[in-house]
């Protein structure tokens, strides 16, 4: 099986202009993404894809691998599938541009979940026991098989009974898909559900495409704004 990782990456964010360029630590946050992604193994091939001269030329820099895409796209999940179209390849990994501390584990674990042919889509997710009421933790219940049935914004489920049993999975935007649906998925119109919650996965549950979602202990620390490099930033001296 060939698997790839594609790393959107747009210059235009609305809550963090440019923060794909950047610096944590001594990098570029781009640059930690892409290495991250390359020294975990896991892909044939890593490929940036931006609308963005400036993170194109930054890419080239430190020898990565770029494709510059189209700029109306309404997504990262579109600009991934005009690098994609003319690919050869089964898996494709959606990694965010703002996720510098990924690592090989839940990379492979979410590979790993198509050895199962009726896999089309799959996620990550890891158990969420603070915070549960930010609608930025995106929320996720899966059925007996680990399958998706819901995303949100909102507390789910609901805990009428205020049981200390409950659990509550928080949604992980790594994505990864077969070559053929994910084409399919971005000809499919804008859904319902996708513009109340503002959640694109939806879009998927739909349509009638499950998605598979994998358990893991990486929690992510997604940047959204400069807040979130601050934190990054603490986290990275800590490390070191």
């Amino acid at each position: 099986m060939k698997v790839i990782a594609v790393i959107p990456a747009r210059y235009d964010s609305t809550r963090f202009p440019g923060k794909a360029l950047a610096k944590l630590g001594d990098k570029y946050l781009i640059q930690h993404v892409y290495e991250q992604a390359v020294s975990s193994g896991v892909f044939n091939d890593v490929i940036v894809a931006t609308d963005d001269q400036r993170i194109f030329e930054t890419v080239k820099e430190f020898k990565g691998n770029v494709k510059l895409t189209g700029k109306d796209h309404q997504s990262g999940t579109d600009r991934v599938a005009e690098v994609c179209e003319n690919l050869d390849f089964d898996v494709v990994v959606n990694i965010q541009g703002d996720e510098p501390f990924i690592y090989r584990e839940p990379l492979e674990k979410l590979v790993s979940a198509f050895t199962n042919p009726e896999v089309q889509v799959a996620s990550l997710m890891h158990k969420l026991d603070r915070d549960i009421n930010n609608p930025n933790n995106v929320k996720v219940v899966v059925d007996k098989n680990s399958f998706a049935l819901y995303f949100s914004r909102s507390i789910i489920p609901f805990d009428q009974k205020k049981s200390k049993d409950t659990l509550y999975f928080k949604h992980i935007g790594v994505y990864a898909f077969r070559k053929e649906t994910l084409l399919r998925f971005i000809n499919f119109p804008v859904s319902k559900l996708e513009k109340t919650e503002s959640l694109e996965q939806l879009r998927l549950l739909e349509n009638g495409i499950k998605i598979k979602m994998l358990e893991t202990d990486y929690e992510g620390i997604g940047i959204d704004t400069p807040d979130d490099l601050k934190q990054a930033e603490e986290w990275l001296r800590n490390k070191l």
